[in-house]
């Protein structure tokens, strides 16, 4: 049964589940043909890709994950929600389901998690799309030591999960020109409707802390991606992951085409749906 919360209208997709380590992960997989997977970051979850797969499930499989503790998967207490076991579980979800020649979709934290399962399994990845991401560490980065002070604080844990700081407040102040409305907000606010169901993007908070080095092993092992189709699709008024994440990212990735979004913020995929849609068919009939 769906939660009272959800607007299907929006959301109009059939609810599946697997179960992963004793836990369901929700997933949707909608329309017949080539393979598109969709990995989401924090705070949001397969609905932020909700545009795209309306429209492209018509000449596509897709296919979107919540990871655990986020959108309808289960939120248990009690968990490993590190981004590298999100990566692990995506990788037993595709390894179960089978699925080969894909397009990878990958945004925010699905970034290094998506990318990740590609450097392990390069011949089952066709093409990849990533979308305001970053994939090593930041430890050096001038606006990664002012935010650390911020993830170091101990009132973080408080306002994540008494205030829903996340999906309540950084989700909507990191949209550029094309703002989000209250009603679409609830869509993002109320899978974590309650402080027990706030331990995922309270992870990935602290994961910017913990796990520098191994996004920046990810960096040094992306050799075998390279030469793959590869479609940046960047919202240029993303106040947190700037306009020299994307050139570290095309300077390794050579041969990348690049849309960039003047008017978009963190949530291109959300803000200018038609756009990203539009480049990435033409992308996908180009390569």
């Amino acid at each position: 049964m769906e939660p009272y919360w959800l607007d299907q209208k929006t959301y109009p997709f059939t609810a599946h589940y697997m179960e992963i380590n004793g836990y369901k992960l929700h997933y949707i997989d909608e329309g017949q043909g080539e393979i598109i997977l969709f990995v989401h970051g924090t705070p949001s979850w397969s609905f932020d890709y909700r545009e795209c797969i309306k429209a492209m499930s018509k000449t596509h499989r897709c296919i979107a994950v919540d990871h655990i503790g986020f959108g309808l998967s289960d939120k248990p207490d009690i968990y490993d929600y590190s981004t590298i076991n999100h990566s692990k579980t995506l990788e037993h979800f595709i390894l179960d389901k089978g699925l080969k020649d894909f397009t990878l979709v990958v945004h925010d934290f699905g970034g290094p998690i998506g990318l990740n399962f590609a450097i392990k399994y390069p011949d089952m990845v066709k093409r990849l799309v990533i979308l305001n991401s970053w994939l090593w560490s930041s430890k050096d980065d001038p606006e990664f030591i002012k935010l650390s002070s911020i993830l170091k604080s101990p009132l973080l844990p408080f306002l994540y999960r008494y205030l829903n700081f996340s999906a309540r407040y950084i989700l909507p102040k990191s949209f550029g020109d094309h703002k989000l409305s209250k009603h679409l907000l609830r869509q993002y606010t109320m899978p974590f409707g309650d402080r027990t169901q706030r331990n995922g993007p309270l992870a990935f908070a602290r994961s910017l802390l913990d796990d520098q080095d191994w996004f920046e092993s990810l960096w040094n092992a992306k050799t075998v991606l390279e030469v793959k189709p590869t479609l940046f699709i960047w919202g240029m008024k993303d106040p947190v992951i700037k306009l020299h994440i994307l050139e570290k990212f095309v300077s390794g990735f050579p041969l990348a085409k690049v849309l960039r979004l003047e008017s978009s913020g963190h949530f291109p995929q959300e803000e200018q749906p038609e756009e990203v849609i539009k480049a990435i068919n033409s992308f996908l009939k180009a390569n």
